[in-house]
């Protein structure tokens, strides 16, 4: 099978019903009915503020966990924040970072280097252990996981383990939600909802409206969204030959390579940019567990990345970036990376399309291209020597995610779902250039998108969909308006990750910390809408900023 566009491979939907059929039926009538006034859909690290937040105004609050694990891609290795300006922290989104700072202020924090030895270094200006603000913006995942778990249990949520069920979805009332189905059978109830899941389940679960993909620049002013044409960024090098036989189009091009853009810069389409996993290495040979080839490897895979070391690139393949402790935020970097460019989706299927058990298969199948593409530059011999020795010392962190083969628990889902709503978020709002009258938190990153497919560009493979667009640090207002469903959709119902955003504006409001910022704003409106016996749109703006304020949420 040539080009990315194809329907997902039938051995992933084969190995995904093959694992379904092996789980056991739970009987409906011995499932549990759970209460509370505000049930928050999604583990990662907005919905621990969310429900905190509500906790602490006096709510009772039910957290659905569909990994067990708390904090999202905060504790899934992304432990080398991508913030762009420390002022928009505020409330409970600094206060978890300060809990991270005073972590590091113990001896025994430090237990595979001095503290003296940490290089400090952190994305941006500053210090990653600052002193001054007394924040850490880098920090290993087991202890941002230790964080969350804290909070949640200082605050008296009730967690549960559990996954909406796709078929059963939600039972509503006009147009509230009353209660949500989990798998096996159980069920979580509330006044009010909030979906802080990557994908946006339950609010596609509701009937809200929502987009996949990216629009066409025309349609919202926009000059970073839709095609991109050859990537300026995290570009391969040139002269890779496209062909599985080189110089033989008769051969087939290679797998995961399109033989065009697919459409002209600029113009929108159903493409999502990669996903990839935050690895956490170390070259501490006491903490270090070697990656080996994975099971399947097939060096056919890896051909683009030995075409382009053929070509000259010599480093450049993953991330090191130190966080203490000896570990890295290994992300993506460069041309041919950490990202599985173009597998996220299909001409029919994408990441959100798909039922857990498929997407858990298609999750496996981006470990596996990490986990073999660190294995071959360590190993492969068509890499060179040099190559090899610069990055063999590189191993699992030993003693993170300790129960998941030392491998994080949250794939990086960059983008799937965005509502729909009556306010969209556009890049000229992120640009200040217009308005937003009704923030309930700010960004102030880059607009950032990874790439989005490989194609055939003047007869070498090149990447599209890479777009870094600095804002200069300078923070922006994000509107209620964009984290609550159209009122006849859904009353009851707010958005914090999944909001209502063009595909560009979401490249920078999709960061962990505006995640915790926007959770704790959903979930302050969430209360004072079952204060007022109202729908969510029609909470007054002045009293939930006025509130927001007083909770030391930055929000101008």
């Amino acid at each position: 099978m040539t080009g990315n566009d194809q329907t997902l491979p039938k051995a992933i939907l084969r190995m995904a019903f093959a694992a379904l059929a092996c789980i056991p039926l739970v009987s409906i009538a011995s499932a549990e009915r759970h209460t509370a006034d505000v049930v928050v859909y999604g583990d990662a690290s907005g919905g621990v503020t969310a429900a905190v937040q509500a906790a602490r105004m006096g709510k009772s609050v039910i957290l659905v966990s569909q990994y067990g694990h708390l904090g999202g891609m905060t504790s899934s290795g992304l432990g080398w924040t991508d913030i762009g300006n420390d002022a928009i922290l505020g409330g409970l989104s600094r206060e978890f970072y300060h809990r991270a700072y005073q972590h590091y202020l113990k001896d025994e924090a430090w237990v595979h280097e001095a503290r003296e030895d940490y290089s400090n270094q952190r994305q941006g200006a500053g210090k990653a252990l600052d002193p001054e603000k007394e924040l850490a913006s880098t920090f290993e995942p087991k202890v941002a996981e230790a964080i969350f778990d804290g909070m949640v249990e200082e605050a008296g949520v009730k967690l549960i383990k559990g996954r909406l069920d796709f078929d059963r979805g939600v039972t509503a009332s006009g147009s509230r939600i009353s209660t949500m189905h989990l798998e096996g059978g159980d069920e979580a109830a509330g006044k009010m909802f909030i979906d802080a899941s990557y994908e946006g389940d339950l609010m596609a679960a509701a009937g809200v409206s929502f987009m996949i993909g990216r629009e066409n620049n025309s349609e919202y002013g926009e000059t970073g969204n839709g095609n991109t044409g050859v990537a300026r960024k995290n570009q391969l090098p040139n002269g890779i030959d496209p062909y599985k036989v080189a110089g033989d189009p008769s051969s087939g091009l290679l797998d995961g390579v399109n033989a065009d853009a697919g459409g002209e810069p600029g113009e929108g389409d159903h493409r999502l940019q990669a996903y990839c996993y935050r690895m956490v290495l170390t070259d501490l040979e006491s903490n270090r567990v070697a990656v080996t080839k994975p099971a399947g490897y097939d060096e056919a895979d890896y051909e683009i990345l030995f075409r382009a070391i053929e070509a000259g690139q010599k480093g450049g393949f993953f991330k090191t970036s130190m966080m203490p402790n000896r570990k890295t935020d290994s992300n993506n970097t460069g041309g041919i990376s950490c990202d599985y460019i173009g597998m996220n989706y299909g001409k029919d299927w994408n990441w959100a399309t798909l039922s857990h058990a498929e997407r858990e298969k298609l999750g496996e199948k981006h470990r596996d291209w990490q986990l073999g593409l660190v294995w071959t530059v360590q190993n492969h011999p068509r890499v060179p020597e040099g190559i090899r020795k610069a990055y063999a010392r590189w191993g699992l962190a030993k003693d993170e995610f300790p129960d998941n083969g030392h491998w994080p628990h949250n794939i990086y889902v960059r983008e799937a779902r965005r509502m729909e709503s009556d306010f969209v978020m556009t890049e000229d709002h992120c640009k200040r250039k217009k308005p937003v009258d009704d923030p309930v938190g700010m960004g102030a990153y880059t607009l950032d998108s990874h790439n989005t497919q490989r194609f055939v560009h003047k007869g070498m493979v090149k990447n599209e969909g890479d777009i870094q667009t600095h804002l200069g640090g300078k923070p922006y207002g994000i509107s209620y308006r964009s984290i609550v469903p159209k009122e006849e959709e859904c009353g009851n119902l707010l958005v914090p990750w999944a909001l209502s955003s063009t595909h560009i504006a979401f490249g920078s409001i999709r960061m962990e910390p505006v995640f915790m910022v926007l959770g704790q704003s959903a979930a302050t409106a969430a209360c004072i809408a079952i204060d007022l016996d109202t729908t969510v749109q029609k909470v007054p703006y002045e009293k939930l900023r006025e509130r927001l304020l007083a909770d030391d949420q930055r929000i101008e």
